[in-house]
């Protein structure tokens, strides 16, 4: 996922998400759902923002659960954030609680 919005790849990005997927970040003040809800994400706040984000950390929180502790730089400037992501059997993206720090 990263490689892909690092890339500003908005197709790419959305292939890795299930289709009932859900972002809920609280920094932007919305949630959202579906794959159109991640279109509207990815474009709205990675690719209209030129966002890059660079993995600081990553940590296993189970079988299909993990945190990761990102850096992200774009037009907005530059903030420090957790995106905790949930997989299913397949290995699509069924979750995003994404926040800042």
């Amino acid at each position: 996922m990263i490689a892909a919005t690092n890339a500003f790849d908005v197709d790419t990005a959305l292939a890795l998400f299930a289709i009932d997927t859900m972002i809920d970040d609280p920094s932007t003040g919305h949630r959202f759902e579906g794959r159109a809800g991640v279109r509207d994400y990815v474009e709205r706040f990675f690719v209209g923002y030129h966002t890059v984000t660079r993995i600081l950390s990553l940590e296993e929180m189970g079988a299909n659960r993990a945190r990761l502790r990102v850096d992200f730089t774009g037009g907005f400037g530059h903030e420090i954030g957790h995106l905790d992501l949930t997989i299913d059997a397949a290995g699509l993206i069924t979750r995003i609680d994404a926040d800042l720090e």
